[in-house]
């Protein structure tokens, strides 16, 4: 469902179509079978938007259609990543956005992860071309890369709620104030009362550009940008594709992995967009950024890595 949600009728996304998706699985498993792999697996889900890009591949690899429980919520994507699990797959290629990754995260911790753009404020994945993100994955999943300098592991929030509650996401975690929960409209800017970001960055749509354009943080950085609104540094941000809206930044400062940042209600609490928990007067929510994340495969070092080895390129071999 990832790229087809509401959002697009207050902005000006694009819709991205299950047939651009089976074309997206299709050139990922071209790309993973001149890798070397000898195994693909998917999951079934309504729209067999996986399965049906594989049924009529000429593929010479084998292809496992695995089957879960469907609720048509979040929680497909994690009994499908637990399915991969339980069937011995560490190296998993997600199409979608923030969202969809956060459900990976959220799952686990102990696989490679190649995620492809699909969805609508995307920071988490990116653009990559689908035949060499499968490649990349291909020889990840063929235990032939060094995935320590290759693979470093994603930051990661992690949320304590009232209540014993937990959670988690990848990219940003707002406070919103007289919203409610389960709202999918892009967020108001005038409803923003503070959020801590694991990546800041001004090239990019989203809650990360309101901290990119006062104090860029990037993936590869040790630590997280917290922000809290109202008057201050005034500026448009994009907060979703083609909507900018005019935000204020009353302070931002770098917070330290595993330090703890609080959230004090009336409120919602955000994760990665998804408007998931609200929060009365006398509630609080703990955060923590901690680098404790799935693997995630830098695609364009995993292919000069490939070349620099031999991987691909091989000298030709008389067989007469």
């Amino acid at each position: 469902m990832s790229g087809r949600d509401v959002r697009r009728l207050a902005a000006r996304a694009t819709n991205m179509t299950h047939e651009a998706k089976r074309d997206m699985v299709a050139r990922v498993a071209a790309g993973a079978e001149a890798a070397g792999v000898t195994d693909i697996y998917v999951t079934q889900e309504p729209f067999r938007i996986a399965s049906i890009a594989l049924e009529h591949m000429d593929l010479g690899v084998r292809v496992h259609v695995l089957r879960h429980e469907i609720r048509h919520d979040a929680g497909d994507t994690e009994r499908a990543v637990a399915a991969f699990l339980d069937a011995g797959c560490d190296t998993v290629v997600t199409l979608g956005g923030d969202g969809t990754n956060r459900a990976v995260v959220k799952t686990t911790n102990e696989v490679t992860l190649v995620p492809l753009s699909t969805g609508t404020n995307n920071v988490f994945p990116r653009p990559i071309e689908p035949t060499v993100g499968g490649m990349a994955a291909g020889f990840a999943a063929a235990g032939r890369l060094p995935l320590a300098t290759l693979a470093p592991r994603c930051k990661v929030l992690r949320v304590d709620l009232s209540g014993g509650r937990t959670d988690a996401g990848v990219i940003d975690a707002v406070l919103l104030r007289d919203d409610h929960v389960g709202n999918l409209l892009p967020f108001d800017a005038k409803k923003l009362a503070a959020m801590l970001l694991t990546r800041a960055e001004p090239d990019a749509i989203g809650m990360s550009p309101i901290g990119g354009y006062l104090d860029p943080v990037h993936d590869d950085d040790d630590c997280a940008l917290s922000i809290e609104m109202g008057p201050g540094i005034c500026y448009r941000a994009p907060l979703s594709p083609g909507l900018f809206r005019e935000v204020s930044v009353a302070r931002h400062r770098r917070v330290s992995l595993g330090e703890p940042v609080v959230f004090r209600g009336q409120g919602v609490l955000a994760i990665d967009g998804d408007r998931d928990h609200a929060l009365r007067s006398s509630d609080e929510a703990t955060i923590v950024v901690r680098r404790d994340g799935p693997r995630v495969l830098d695609v364009g070092l995993t292919m000069r890595h490939a070349v620099r080895h031999g991987m691909i390129a091989r000298p030709h071999r008389d067989t007469k």
